[in-house]
């Protein structure tokens, strides 16, 4: 944007928008782009964003795999590192990120660290609680409840720490580096060894006072008895693994790579319909609460499989009635497998530059 169309973006003076934009370019910020001549008068100059005028790292902790990525200030992903793992081992999920942090700033130049504006983490809240839909002793997730990640991070690097519930990391990737239609007010579900959400206001994101808002899978369904049970029951991939194990089927493709899967046909369609059905409940459920007027929907899954979970998700919406209610649309996601560790690198940045949005 040229200086002349900001200051009428912002309601700021020619002057004034002259000045920070002056300022913002010498701390390295802000790119001059070429000149725009018009028919009179001095050609405008469009001011950019300089992708190397901030750098943040995201720590996705998952239930899985842990995973640290650096991103420029566009969000590119410019360094990656990742460990698959039974279970998130606290003290091995710790050494981890300060190896991978050293190991990625190693490989910078020296003004470009300096450019490193924080890390965010977005983790499971109460990892403590999932031990038996993991197939785990409780014992080895006690520490957890005990030590803070954030904390003995932050004593172990040299720069800002930011803690946030995955799923809810998972929708701030969306609503910041995003390329769905979108509106103000949506409701995202994110699909990984849980599943989550996240929940966005007057276009702004809304952790809720505890930061655990869009706790979706918490949330009761009915499943296909009739009976009452959580969402995280039926719509979670750790459930689509365990189908997998029953059936004498290595479920291990799951974890190392959001496509290429080979999941048998009967295993595929009976994950998809339990999860559609289950999604669907919480749609109607969540709507009735909030009027949303879209529901966003992503996960660590192929694309294959989302685009049938959403055809799903609608075929089970046409059968629950909506009276009283405004159905809302459904949107495929766009940030996919990357949403939690890129919701990560979100939160320093928000919390430094675009602090309107962290709701």
């Amino acid at each position: 944007m040229a200086k002349s169309e900001i200051a009428r973006a912002t309601s700021l003076s020619a002057q004034t928008v002259s000045v920070i934009m002056r300022s913002l370019e010498d701390e390295g910020l802000l790119l001059k782009g070429e000149p725009h001549r018009g028919k009179v008068g001095q050609p405008s100059v469009p001011m950019r964003l300089n992708p190397s005028g901030a750098f943040f790292f995201g720590l996705k902790i998952g239930r899985r795999s842990v995973e640290l990525i650096l991103i420029d200030f566009l969000g590119k992903i410019i360094s990656r590192r990742s460990e698959l793992y039974t279970y998130p081992d606290f003290d091995k999920v710790l050494k981890f990120a300060v190896d991978a942090i050293a190991s990625i700033t190693a490989e910078m130049e020296q003004n470009n660290v300096t450019r490193i504006a924080g890390l965010g983490i977005a983790i499971p809240f109460q990892l403590w609680h999932w031990p038996r839909l993991l197939g785990i002793d409780s014992a080895n997730m006690d520490t957890w409840r005990v030590r803070n990640i954030q904390a003995e991070l932050a004593a172990n690097i040299d720069m800002p720490v930011f803690l946030q519930n995955d799923a809810t990391s998972a929708c701030s990737s969306e609503l910041v580096f995003g390329t769905a239609d979108l509106p103000g007010n949506f409701l995202q579900f994110y699909l990984a060894s849980f599943i989550g959400g996240g929940v966005v206001l007057n276009g702004s994101l809304f952790a809720g006072p505890t930061g655990n808002a869009g706790a979706i899978g918490s949330m009761l369904v009915p499943n296909s008895d009739g009976q009452s049970c959580q969402l995280i029951d039926l719509a979670s991939l750790v459930v689509l693994e365990d189908m997998l194990e029953q059936a004498n089927h290595d479920p291990s493709s799951l974890w190392a790579f959001p496509h290429g899967w080979k999941i048998p046909d009967d295993i595929r369609q009976e994950w998809l319909l339990q999860a559609g059905r289950g999604i669907a409940y919480a749609t109607h459920s969540a709507t009735a609460v909030f009027d949303f007027e879209a529901i966003c929907i992503d996960g660590w899954m192929p694309d294959d499989l989302r685009t049938d979970l959403i055809a799903v998700i609608e075929e089970n919406l046409d059968k629950l009635d909506f009276t009283g209610l405004e159905r809302p649309r459904l949107v495929a996601g766009t940030t996919g497998a990357n949403a939690r560790a890129l919701g990560a690198a979100t939160q320093p940045l928000l919390g430094r530059f675009l602090m309107q949005l962290s709701g």
